[in-house]
């Protein structure tokens, strides 16, 4: 019998979205040891002296990627990680570094034929006269953080877009507010297969936004899947999610996430509006639920992305 491989599970960090990267890397752990490999811990903080050692006493075979946000899936670590040759889950420098970047996202699906609100970047100074730049309603996001950190409805009759609360770098993406449902879709492929959309979840919620407490707090939103929606809105959701996948070369999972107007005909409501190339793998994690309604289990979806991690600029 083969030796099962050592796996090293990054996690931590120190972007906005540390606690939910514990999370989702003590899950990977403790799923990774139940089916038999050998693990090892990691808190990244931010020294890479101390990383280097932590991957090097001893050398794993192989990284688990859990951690989220800046400096854990914008291509940081992943070059840190090619640069030392172990290969690791998730995606690589480049689509690592073109996912976390909203507006790049944006404008590269876009010329693929992909759909989204919208929208322009501003520099947070051009916000700071509280004159709004487009018509509300309109959503005011960070360019560079994930799980809807900083996330922002405005509305009409608001006076300044932008507060001194504000504390998500000097680059905002405004985008136009799409009315409707929110769609998500996760997407796996192993290097040279063709991807796989597993399914669409609509996510209902009882705030204004899925936002960062929604998303990360036990019953504040509610996951329906497969979403009950016309056949044609799934099936267009599936394919807009592998083609955005394909477009950034994604590897591994990803997520795509859409509004939907469904009071407009076919699939002319279907609005893509963001790609995560590291999806969370805690209890309430998107990606791990739409795998398990796929038959593939947690344990199953973690070896599965162990025994698919690379180490090649991409």
């Amino acid at each position: 019998m083969s030796r099962k491989k050592h796996v090293a599970v990054l996690m931590g960090g120190w972007s906005a979205e540390r606690e939910v990267s514990l999370v989702s890397g003590a899950g990977v752990a403790r799923a990774l040891e139940e089916e038999g490999y050998t693990v090892t811990a990691v808190d990244v903080q931010r020294d890479l002296t101390g990383l280097m050692r932590a991957l090097s006493e001893p050398r794993p075979d192989v990284v688990f990627n859990a951690l989220h946000g800046r400096g854990g899936e914008d291509g940081t670590i992943q070059g840190v990680l090619e640069f030392l040759g172990i290969p690791y889950t998730h995606s690589g420098v480049r689509a690592s570094a073109i996912a976390m970047d909203k507006d790049l996202t944006k404008q590269l699906v876009a010329a693929a034929g992909v759909r989204s609100p919208k929208g322009l970047v501003l520099h947070r100074g051009d916000l700071d006269d509280g004159r709004h730049p487009m018509p509300a309603p309109y959503i005011m996001k960070p360019v560079d953080e994930g799980s809807t950190v900083g996330v922002t409805l405005v509305r009409e009759g608001q006076n300044s877009p932008l507060g001194e609360a504000w504390t998500f770098g000097e680059r905002v993406l405004v985008e136009e507010f799409i009315p409707g449902r929110e769609l998500t879709v996760g997407v796996m492929a192993a290097p040279g297969a063709e991807p796989r959309a597993l399914t669409v979840t609509e996510i209902t919620f009882e705030a204004e936004l899925y936002d960062y407490t929604a998303k990360y707090t036990n019953g504040h939103a509610v996951h329906t899947l497969p979403a009950r929606i016309p056949e044609a809105v799934a099936e267009e959701a599936k394919r807009l999610a592998i083609l955005a996948h394909q477009t950034l070369g994604c590897r591994g999972v990803s997520r795509s996430d859409f509004r939907w107007n469904d009071e407009k005909p076919g699939t002319e409501g279907l609005y893509f509006l963001e790609i995560n190339n590291q999806p969370g793998m805690t209890p309430l994690s998107l990606v791990p639920e739409q795998a398990a309604h796929a038959g593939i289990g947690y344990g199953a979806l973690v070896s599965w992305l162990v025994e698919n991690a690379a180490c090649q600029l991409d």
